[in-house]
């Protein structure tokens, strides 16, 4: 597009007045010489020049304000042609206005670009953030969205993530970053990157210096070419948080990043879970992490970490007097480490996070954590599943959950507990008044003990998932599930998972469906039978029926292996269509 006005061809020359005859500014003109006349000439297209790059300075897309503001008329440039200053000439005016007219229209047409693109994929255009993720994007469109970044210089976030179809096209978006220079997150993540990829974006660095996000999770070829993008990191940079989640990182992965964290001493979170190599060089980025004074969140699940590892990393633990949440499960040879790390967890006046489940804790560790755990006073989620040797060790851990009155979340599946531990766990959580998520599936003692948790299920009303799948219930568990519903102590129940308790008679069922109704706020309900079973639906099937109309958010209702005759599959079908429910049966 040109931006300008038309020159004012010497018009007073070619002036007529009415009565024909010659005005006093042409006889002036007429008493110029040639030279003159040319010298003013030139002297009109520079001063319409000046006005033509004042209006080109307000160009494109200021914040995507739809009224963009005009800019005032500068005063008309002075001629001097020995006489006095030549006013601006009506044709001057009328082409500023359409300068301005065409460049808005201009900004309008680019950002209704920005919206159809967004729009073709269901998303909306939003000012400051992009937000593309698992939307099948290829290479095509990354070059249309490369095309568009001069138009989106307020964009503060970019996320293209889960769209493995454009590896190999990310130099397309990376060469445009200079437009974007206010990125402050950028996220990647299981988009097929190739190594090319990884140099455009470490070369790119440069142009968002604002950068504090960056995630490149589940891009397999970053393994051995992480230096590629952390060689560029600036000194002092802002990064505040890198994931890095199963990216098949190696040895020489782990110097590069032991380097990169000397260079971010403003970072709050770090995950490098499912990298396995990474447990047997910790010790390389510990003494680095120790630097990172502002960690909120570490996350190292599956990471290979041994008895060693776990050691190793624990001397930091002083170091994050900011840490929030630390995730260390999935670790299985890290048993036996806690022993020692158990007491540095105290350093964490903060922690609202500690998930170690499946590291195969030993009875040491458990002992060890029995004693910390009530001097995590914030402590908001404790996943300690698939450590079967809860369950059996002599002192209790969870007796000491009564000390942590701020506690949301307890897990604990499959961990082989025993009658004493379910009623120190009954007796802690009835001082957990803000309990959200209790889970204590594949523990079979439960089954015919649910009585223990009747004050819970009454006292904690912000309860929202309730797990207990393959816990052997009975009859009588039943009722107290069925009683607590009744009496409106579960309003807030959104997830019932009852899995695989085929212990369950047809009363019992019906117990609990005839009260199903009262849960308005359920959303998933599981009620499958084990792979190995099957079973013919009961009496209960027509009070499961008349429920339906009473569960406006219900979402998700599991029942494989309970054997449905054509009447109740015809039923369960017109159900599942017209309230929109998946309803999951064989």
């Amino acid at each position: 597009m040109v931006f300008g006005t038309k020159p004012a061809e010497s018009k007073a020359i070619q002036m007529e007045t009415k009565d024909g005859q010659e005005s006093e500014k042409d006889r002036d003109v007429q008493k110029k010489s040639p030279f003159d006349l040319i010298f003013n000439q030139i002297q009109r297209k520079k001063s319409n020049k000046g006005k033509s790059d004042f209006f080109q300075v307000n160009r494109f897309f200021r914040g995507f304000e739809r009224n963009v503001a005009k800019p005032e008329k500068e005063n008309a440039p002075q001629e001097t042609d020995g006489a006095q200053a030549t006013d601006p000439t009506p044709d001057n005016v009328d082409g500023n206005s359409s300068t301005e007219k065409t460049e808005f229209e201009s900004e309008e047409s680019a950002w209704w670009k920005v919206e159809q693109l967004m729009q073709k994929f269901g998303k909306r255009a939003e000012r400051n953030y992009i937000t593309l993720n698992n939307c099948e994007l290829t290479a095509a469109d990354m070059k249309e969205l490369s095309v568009l970044l001069c138009c989106l210089s307020d964009v503060e976030e970019l996320d293209i993530s889960w769209n493995d179809l454009i590896g190999g096209s990310v130099h397309l978006l990376t060469s445009q970053f200079s437009h974007i220079s206010n990125l402050k997150i950028l996220a990647l993540s299981n988009c097929s990157l190739t190594v090319n990829d990884f140099v455009a974006l470490g070369e790119a660095l440069k142009l968002v210096p604002h950068l504090e996000g960056l995630d490149l999770s589940w891009n397999t070829h970053l393994g051995g070419n992480l230096t590629s993008v952390t060689q560029h990191f600036s000194s002092q940079c802002n990064i505040k948080s890198l994931n890095l989640t199963e990216c098949n990182l190696k040895s020489q992965d782990i110097d590069a990043l032991a380097q990169a964290l000397s260079k971010m001493p403003k970072l709050e979170s770090l995950d490098l879970s499912a990298n396995k190599e990474i447990g047997a060089v910790i010790m390389k980025i510990t003494e680095e992490l120790m630097l990172c004074s502002y960690l909120r969140e570490l996350k190292l699940h599956a990471a290979g970490l041994k008895q060693d590892g776990i050691k190793n990393l624990s001397s930091a633990f002083e170091h994050w007097p900011c840490l929030r949440q630390l995730d260390l499960s999935g670790n299985k040879e890290a048993g036996g480490g806690f022993r020692e790390a158990a007491a540095r967890l105290t350093s964490f006046k903060q922690l609202e996070l500690l998930d170690i489940h499946k590291c195969c804790l030993s009875a040491d560790d458990i002992a060890a954590l029995t004693q910390v755990i009530p001097l995590l006073s914030n402590l908001q989620v404790l996943n300690i599943s698939s450590n079967k040797s809860v369950g059996q060790s002599p002192e209790h851990l969870f007796s000491r959950l009564r000390f942590l009155p701020k506690l949301k979340s307890v897990i604990a599946s499959n961990c082989a507990l025993r009658t004493e531990s379910i009623v120190a766990l009954a007796e802690a959580s009835n001082y957990l008044l803000d309990l959200e998520i209790l889970d204590l599936s594949w523990n079979k003692c439960v089954g015919g003990n649910l009585k223990l948790f009747s004050k819970t299920l009454k006292n904690t009303a912000a309860l929202h998932s309730l797990m207990l799948s393959s816990c052997n219930l009975v009859t009588q568990d039943m009722a107290v599930l069925a009683s607590a519903v009744q009496d409106g102590h579960l309003q807030d129940l959104q997830l019932l998972d009852l899995a695989y308790n085929d212990t369950i008679s047809d009363e019992g069922w019906g117990l609990f469906f005839e009260s199903l109704g009262d849960l308005k706020n359920i959303a998933e309900l599981d009620i499958s039978l084990r792979p190995s079973s099957s079973r013919h639906c009961g009496p209960w099937f027509i009070h499961l029926l008349s429920s339906f109309l009473k569960l406006p958010k219900l979402k998700d209702l599991g029942m494989q292996r309970w054997v449905l005759s054509d009447a109740e599959q015809q039923q369960l079908d017109r159900v599942s269509k017209e309230r929109t429910i998946n309803i999951n049966f064989d």
